[in-house]
């Protein structure tokens, strides 16, 4: 008789980790349960909390399976916090989550299940891995509201063969009424919204703030007049409306540049921020590089918008939208987009 094939299950302590574990088990897998413990600091929200850590391994006590708690912290500091430290110095805006699945989710965990012997690693994502052709892609889930694939698209072919994602055909009130049904304690646990290492008192400017100096700046209008200031250039983000403190300007202000090295942000209307192509670098392709027209997506809910992907080399791209299109801020992401399918992304350029 052959053994079942075994899997460990990334288990946030939320609901969809939890159910993604339970439906494997139905599904006759040999179930191991792990929590990465990522962030040791102040945490109100995310995944990583002690309480977090509780829920995951009570929860794997009612399913009967084991758990384990894998100890990732420097990992966490060194290709996600630190990172994101550098990015803002720089004036560039991150994206923490995107690196923690590009380094520690699917890349770390992967080489500690492959040092334990485990045939497959498993996620709570809202994401679902398709065969197109003879490839593997990942693909949209199927709640929109709740849809992952957008901070999945680092994951190519050696990655998606191992990759196990129970609850993609599954909208989010049908994760809960199979929690429910269970008797899960995560059936009514709120999800997780916010980088963990954030928290909501003090924010991004108390994090910040205790590990590099934030210097005020001068907000100019694209003539170099000067119009205000702001007490910290290094929080502010191509884009951005509120916080400028601009009363009386006249009209709503974007902020269309940000020059650290300066201190200066430089602010406009709201046409002022549109753009008719992205650069792309650090590219990432599900199979192999694939150029033409696309949909392109900038932000985990935004709208994908049809565009033409032109391929520099295997690393970078021009993307060039069809209609133009609002500017991204330089270190978000945006992803190529098949139908529901991902292509490839790559990391926005200033």
């Amino acid at each position: 008789m052959n053994a079942r094939p075994e899997v460990l299950v990334a288990m946030s302590g939320g609901v969809d980790s939890s159910v993604a574990a339970a439906l494997l088990l139905e599904q006759g897998f040999a179930v191991t349960g792990v929590t990465m413990k990522l962030w040791g600091g102040d945490s109100d929200s995310g995944c990583c909390s002690v309480s977090d850590v509780d829920d995951a391994r009570r929860v794997a006590d009612q399913l009967g399976i084991d758990h384990h708690v894998f100890n990732f912290g420097d990992d966490f500091d060194q290709h996600v916090v630190q990172p994101y430290v550098d990015a803002y110095a720089s004036g560039i805006t991150p994206n923490p989550c995107i690196e923690c699945n590009r380094h520690l989710k699917f890349d770390r965990l992967l080489r500690r299940a492959d040092a334990l012997g485990f045939t497959m690693v498993a996620t709570g994502h809202h994401a679902r891995i398709v065969t197109v052709g003879d490839t593997r892609r990942m693909a949209r889930g199927a709640d929109p509201l709740k849809d992952q694939s957008y901070v999945l698209y680092m994951l190519r072919q050696r990655e998606l063969a191992r990759i196990v994602l129970p609850i993609g055909d599954i909208d989010k009130a049908g994760v809960r009424a199979i929690a429910a049904r269970l008797g899960l304690r995560t059936a009514t646990k709120p999800d997780s919204q916010d980088v963990c290492f954030i928290t909501a008192v003090g924010g991004r400017e108390k994090f910040l703030g205790a590990r590099i100096p934030l210097r005020s700046g001068r907000i100019v209008d694209k003539a170099g007049n000067e119009l205000g200031h702001v007490p910290a250039v290094e929080l502010v983000t191509v884009g951005q409306r509120k916080g400028l403190d601009l009363a009386g300007a006249g009209q709503r202000r974007f902020v269309v540049d940000v020059d650290v090295a300066a201190a200066t942000v430089v602010v406009g209307s709201r046409d002022d921020l549109d753009r008719d192509r992205l650069a792309l670098a650090n590219v990432v392709w599900s199979d192999i590089p694939v150029g033409g027209p696309c949909l392109v997506q900038c932000s985990a809910h935004g709208d994908p918008r049809p565009a033409t992907v032109d391929v520099v080399d295997a690393d970078y791209v021009t993307v060039r939208w069809h209609e133009p299109q609002r500017r991204v801020a330089p270190g978000q992401s945006a992803v190529f987009y098949d139908g529901d399918t991902v292509v490839g992304g790559g990391i926005v350029q200033p």
